[in-house]
C-alpha cells in the first residue's frame, strides 16, 4: 500500500512538472526518444528549414510505465543542421515501479541519435516520391534486465532507413515506413536482444482543423522488436504499438501538446508479465 502511494505521489509531481513546461510558448514534434517524427517512429524529415543551425528544440515525455517498468521521464534536446540534417540527446529518468521485478528496469540511460536527408520529398519534380533519410540512434549506459545483476552497462543502437510521404489534400495524411537494423530490446527498456535483427516500423497519421485555426494530428504507429532479451530464455517481445493525439496552437511558435498510448508488452511468458499493455505517454516541447 505505502508502495502504491508513494508511486502514485511521485506520478503527480512528474505531471505538474509536464504542466509547468506546457504553459510555455513552444513547438515540439520530437518523438520519445528525441528524433522529429511520430511517437515512437521517426520519420525521414528533419528539423533544419534552412541552411546553418537551427534553433534547437526542446521535449519533454513522461509515460506510466506501470508498477514493473516504473514511470519513465524523457528530457531531449535536437536541433538541425544544413538543411538536410539534425541531431541530439535524450535521456531517460526513471521512478521505479513497486513489483517485485520492477529493480530490473529502474535505471536511466542516455541516447544520442543524428538524421540525414538522402532524398526531398517530391524530388525530380515526382509527387509521388517520399522523403528519405538514413539515421542512427545510439543508447548508452543502458543496465537494465541482466546488467543489473551482473552491474554492467551496455549500448543498445538502432540503424536505420525511413520514407516518409505526406498527401496533401482537405484530409492530409502523412504515411511513414521504415527499417532498422537493431540489438535493443523495446528502444533499450529492457536492454538488448541476443543480437542484430533487422526489424521494420511505420505509421499512419492524418490531420484535422481545430478550433481557432490550430491542428490536431491523429494517427497510429508499430515498431517490431527483436522477439528474445539478452541471457533471458523464454520470454517473447511483441510488436511494439502506439496510438497518438497531437494537437498544435496556431502560431509562429506554436505550442505542441502531445497525447499518447503506448502497448510495450504484456505476459511474456506466464511469469514473466510486464504489465505494460495499454501506457499513457503525455508531452509537450518548445523552440529556443
Amino acid at each position: 500500500m505505502r508502495r502504491s502511494f508513494v508511486s502514485l505521489r511521485n506520478s503527480a509531481g512528474v505531471l505538474s512538472v509536464l504542466i509547468l513546461f506546457a504553459v510555455l510558448p513552444c513547438v515540439a514534434q520530437l518523438n520519445w526518444e528525441g528524433q522529429t517524427g511520430g511517437l515512437i517512429t521517426p520519420f525521414a524529415y528533419t528539423n533544419s528549414p534552412s541552411m546553418g543551425f537551427f534553433r534547437p528544440e526542446l521535449a519533454l515525455h513522461y509515460m506510466n510505465g506501470g508498477a514493473v517498468l516504473g514511470n519513465d521521464f524523457q528530457v531531449s534536446i535536437t536541433t538541425g543542421f544544413l538543411k538536410i540534417a539534425e541531431g541530439g540527446f535524450t535521456h531517460t529518468f526513471n521512478i521505479q515501479g513497486s513489483d517485485e521485478m520492477a529493480p530490473l528496469f529502474a535505471n536511466g540511460f542516455n541516447a544520442g541519435h543524428i538524421k540525414f536527408r538522402l532524398v526531398p520529398e517530391n524530388a525530380w519534380h515526382r509527387s509521388f516520391v517520399p522523403a528519405i533519410a538514413a539515421g542512427a540512434i545510439v543508447r548508452t549506459q543502458v543496465r537494465r534486465v541482466t546488467e543489473v545483476t551482473e552491474r554492467e552497462n551496455t549500448t543498445a543502437t538502432d540503424f536505420f532507413v525511413v520514407g516518409t510521404k505526406t498527401i496533401r489534400s482537405p484530409l492530409p495524411v502523412v504515411l511513414n515506413f521504415g527499417v532498422k537494423l537493431t540489438n535493443a530490446s523495446m528502444f533499450g527498456i529492457a536492454a538488448n536482444s541476443p543480437g542484430w535483427e533487422f526489424k521494420s516500423f511505420g505509421g499512419a497519421f492524418f490531420g484535422v482543423k481545430a478550433p481557432r485555426h490550430s491542428r490536431l494530428m491523429l494517427g497510429a504507429e508499430f515498431a517490431q522488436q527483436p522477439r528474445e532479451l539478452k541471457e533471458v530464455p523464454g520470454p517473447v517481445v511483441p510488436t511494439t504499438l502506439s496510438y497518438l493525439a497531437r494537437w498544435q496552437s496556431a502560431s509562429d511558435r506554436p505550442l505542441t501538446v502531445e497525447l499518447g498510448l503506448a502497448q510495450l508488452g504484456g505476459n511474456l511468458t506466464p511469469s514473466y508479465d510486464l504489465e505494460a499493455r495499454h501506457q499513457v505517454v503525455l508531452g509537450v516541447g518548445y523552440h529556443f
